[in-house]
């Protein structure tokens, strides 16, 4: 019986990293992330070893370090630190065919083996932003398209109307390991959108921020047309003039000055300098309708202006309504008649009640 302890104690004493090695220590691994094109670290270690190795090995478990000895040829694999307690390997320039299960390896008896992940992400490429032909027409139905590629896992599309979202409909198709998305919008346009900004960002957790890239519409749209005043109350011998206003795009040039359904009359004392009519000297002569025409290739608008040239005598009736609502006054002027002695007062198709005063003069120019 003592000769059997004393065998026991001698093989034990002999062979101590076998025995450490069946007390089911396995090496301790780490799941790794990295960037596409980045460089990942792989490493693996135990907290005590006796002179045994450690072994890493790539997903098709092929062996890429046995100790510090290198057993693969990849000049993107290098050997950063190599002890009986550590083996950290360095993979450069990682591709997306890189990832999967690493195998490091502790050859004991039985051998122990630990996994770790490398999960490798895709980068997207730049979004464009397609299907849009400047310039579009007022009323036209456009798309606008925005796509990118290269993504893992698949990137997400967002879209701006200026800074405001706007939804699009997406669209996540695989391309071998990495992700095509593409995105559209399709709406009406109208002379509101000219200029208008939309942007496409493409997000993603390989990003810090997104990749943007931005569409400003031109839209073309008829001219639109209305015709301002000098004076409120045109009167014999008053300089006077109007000015035709037109929008649109393309801008038309020039505007068109017509009196009474044809050319201007007296072209001595109208005269016409761009966008404005003016007369030089007010005369009765001059009553009328004058309509200003801007056109475009898109189409033709036009806006009209009655004149009537106030001359002799005229009463003015100063009307101080002092509204319940308000308090605005308000001023009336009645030409050439008899002085009204009772007003009512509307405000939105809806009479309201007033408190009036009247005061007259005669006066003449």
């Amino acid at each position: 019986m003592i000769v059997q302890q004393h065998l026991i104690f001698l093989l034990c004493s002999l062979c101590p990293g076998v025995f450490k090695g069946g007390m089911g220590q396995f090496p301790i691994t780490q799941n790794v992330t990295v960037v596409e094109g980045g460089t990942a670290n792989m490493t693996c270690r135990v907290d005590y070893n006796d002179n045994t190795s450690l072994q890493w090995s790539n997903p098709a478990q092929q062996t890429l370090f046995f100790g510090d000895k290198k057993a693969l040829r990849d000049h993107r694999i290098e050997l950063l630190r190599a002890t009986s307690q550590e083996l950290t390997i360095r993979i450069g320039d990682v591709s997306l065919s890189d990832e999967g299960l690493y195998t490091c390896s502790l050859f004991t008896m039985p051998v122990k083996t630990t996994k770790a992940f490398l999960t490798v992400l895709g980068v997207p490429r730049r979004p464009e932003i397609t299907g849009f032909t400047k310039p579009a027409m007022e009323g036209e139905e456009i798309t606008l398209k925005c796509s990118t590629t290269g993504s893992k896992p698949a990137a997400n599309i967002r879209w701006f109307r200026n800074d405001k979202e706007v939804q699009g409909t997406q669209e996540v198709n695989a391309t071998g390991k990495s992700f095509t998305v593409k995105s559209s919008l399709k709406f009406l346009v109208d002379k509101r959108d000219d200029g208008v900004a939309y942007t496409c960002g493409v997000e993603h957790v390989s990003l810090s921020s997104p990749y943007t890239t931005t569409e400003v519409l031109e839209i073309h749209y008829a001219p639109h047309v209305e015709i301002t005043h000098s004076l409120i109350i045109p009167q014999e011998g008053q300089y006077f003039k109007l000015e035709c206003i037109s929008k649109g795009n393309p801008r038309p040039e020039p505007v068109l000055w017509f009196k009474d359904g044809g050319d201007l009359p007296d072209i001595e004392r109208m005269i016409v300098e761009g966008r404005e009519l003016t007369i030089t000297t007010l005369n009765k002569t001059d009553n009328g309708t004058y309509r200003c025409e801007a056109s475009n290739h898109v189409g033709t608008s036009s806006a009209e202006y009655t004149l009537f040239v106030y001359g002799g005598y005229f009463s003015e009736v100063l009307a101080l309504l002092h509204f319940i609502s308000a308090g605005l006054p308000l001023l009336l002027l009645h030409s050439d008649g008899a002085i009204p002695n009772l007003f009512a007062a509307y405000r939105h198709d809806s009479k309201v009640q007033a408190k009036i005063q009247i005061q007259h003069k005669w006066c003449s120019i």
